[in-house]
Order: structure tokens, then C-alpha cells, then sequence
């Protein structure tokens, strides 16, 4: 097994029990370990389809709260927006692109820990659906580059002050077309090569076996500070990609 392979399977492991613990961010906690490693251009197909297959499998809690009026804004732009993060894959220097990444983490992470440590509720409000299709369309955009198509929608929702189980409802959903869709852009774009299935393929187990501890850890370890903990690594981690 090569090096690439060993530092992609470790961190999927990783990401996945993180994921599974904390409940969010796949695909930007290992960007945050691969990126210092190996090129988006590489990482990109096997974290799109692990961040896939780990939001499939839990799809069905929240199937019956889907609602398509409020979902179909966030598709649509998405959709479009797509093609746009894997044009950017194509053209944009890994180093660029690496550094864009970094800075989301730098504000993902950011905005997360203010909001706790704040501890202010957000004020509910509403919004029409051209700007939740622009924030489906930056998230497809995201998507594209490398399956990162959660992070802008999840913030979104806590602006707007969604419940927990009102966001969950809209935007799993969103991630998993977004990245079934980034998934057959990837392959057109002739970035899935015969090297990123082998990779996918040893991933696999260590995908499975990452999300199950985690979900099991989940009830053992205290989830609140394991999240504190979670974030503070990520911001640290975009600071260091961003520089």
C-alpha cells in the first residue's frame, strides 16, 4: 500500500469518527489532514463518495420531515453550481485551491465557536428563494471542488434560526444530490482515475468502521467538549493551509 493510500485511509477513519461523534463536517475534517499531505485534485473523488455514503446511511431519520418547497431553492442552485467547482478543480493550482478550502475552515470553524461561545440564540428569520438558491449555488460550487457542499447551508440555517431538525431535513438532502452529482462530474472531468477507486476501495472499511465508533463513542465521551475540541483543531488546521 503507498503512502497516499495509508494517509487516506487513516484520515477517513478519523473524519468518520469524528463525523460520527460530533455529527458534522466530513469532508472538512479530513481536508484538514489531507490537504497538508496530498492535492484536492487527488482527494476529491474519495471524499465525495465517503461523504455520500455516510450521509445515505442516515438518510431515513429524516425523510419524513423533507419538505421540497423549502429544499428546492437550495437543488436548483446547486445544481447549477456544480459545474462551476469542478471547472474550478480543473484550471485553479492545488495551492489556491488548498489555501480557499483553508479559509472556509478559518470560517466555519470560526463562526461555530463564536456562536457558542456567545451563547446567543439567532433570530429567526425568513428569506425568499433567490437567496437560498445562491447559497445552494456557493454550496454547489463547494461541492464540486471537493465534496465541501454542507458547510455554507449549515451556517445559513443557524442565521435563519432553523431547529436542529428542520436544517437536518433540508440540507442532508442537499448534500447527498450535491454530491451524487459532483460524483458524476468528477468522473467526466477524468478525475476519477483507476488510482482513486483503489483508494475508495481501501477506504471503504475504514469509512464503516470510523463511523460506527464514533456513533457509538458518541454515548461514552462528552460530545459538547469533543465538539469544542473538534473545532478548535479545524480553525487551527485552516490557519495553517491559509499560511
Amino acid at each position: 500500500m503507498t503512502t497516499a493510500m495509508l494517509v487516506m485511509v487513516a484520515t477517513c477513519f478519523v473524519a468518520a469518527f469524528a463525523s460520527g461523534m460530533a455529527g458534522f463536517a466530513f469532508n472538512l475534517i479530513a481536508a484538514s489532514i489531507l490537504f497538508h499531505w496530498l492535492p484536492p485534485q487527488q482527494t476529491a473523488p474519495v471524499l465525495v463518495i465517503g461523504s455520500f455514503l455516510i450521509q445515505l446511511g442516515t438518510i431515513r431519520a429524516v425523510l419524513p420531515a423533507m419538505r421540497w418547497a423549502v429544499l428546492r431553492p437550495y437543488v436548483i442552485g446547486g445544481v447549477l453550481g456544480t459545474p462551476f467547482g469542478i471547472l474550478v478543480l480543473k484550471v485553479v493550482s492545488a495551492e489556491a485551491i488548498t489555501a480557499g478550502i483553508g479559509a472556509l475552515l478559518v470560517v466555519y470553524a470560526g463562526y461555530t465557536l463564536a456562536r457558542i461561545a456567545l451563547k446567543r440564540a439567532p433570530h429567526a428569520f425568513t428569506t425568499g428563494p433567490l437567496p437560498d438558491a445562491g447559497i445552494g449555488f456557493a454550496g454547489g460550487v463547494l461541492g464540486g471542488i471537493g465534496g465541501f457542499s454542507g458547510a455554507l447551508p449549515a451556517m445559513w440555517g443557524d442565521l435563519k434560526g432553523l431547529r436542529k431538525d428542520e436544517a437536518r431535513a433540508i440540507f442532508q438532502p442537499f448534500i447527498i444530490a450535491m454530491q451524487a452529482l459532483a460524483a458524476v462530474g468528477l468522473v467526466a472531468g477524468g478525475f476519477f482515475t483507476a488510482e482513486s477507486a483503489m483508494m475508495l476501495l481501501a477506504c471503504l472499511p475504514a469509512l464503516a468502521a470510523g463511523a460506527w465508533l464514533g456513533v457509538r463513542a458518541y454515548g461514552l465521551i462528552p460530545a459538547e467538549g469533543f465538539r469544542l475540541v473538534l473545532l478548535t483543531l479545524l480553525l487551527l488546521s485552516g490557519l495553517s493551509l491559509v499560511i
